[in-house]
């Protein structure tokens, strides 16, 4: 129980770095990060079920959280508003 808890921890903190990386830059740091990638996890594997696509492993478990997270992070910055 708590191995799969800081696995999943672990995943959300890399899926979410990740996912800053691509779409911003930089990082938001390691409390954002595992935020934006838990729930980036759990978007992600909402919308491959969706399609019909299974993700198995570590691996596909950071891919599958990586793309939500930056699918999180893109509807997040088109509701946020622009800064000057």
């Amino acid at each position: 129980m708590i191995w799969n808890l800081l696995v999943s921890a672990l995943i959300g903190i890399i899926a979410g770095f990740l996912a800053g990386r691509i779409f911003r830059g930089s990082g938001y740091g390691i409390v954002v990060n595992l935020i934006v990638g838990i729930i980036g996890g759990l978007l992600g594997g909402w919308i491959f079920s969706l399609l019909g696509l299974n993700m198995n492993g570590i691996l596909g478990s950071i891919i599958t959280a990586t793309l939500g997270a930056i699918l999180l992070l893109w509807i997040l910055s088109l509701i946020s508003p622009k800064r000057k």
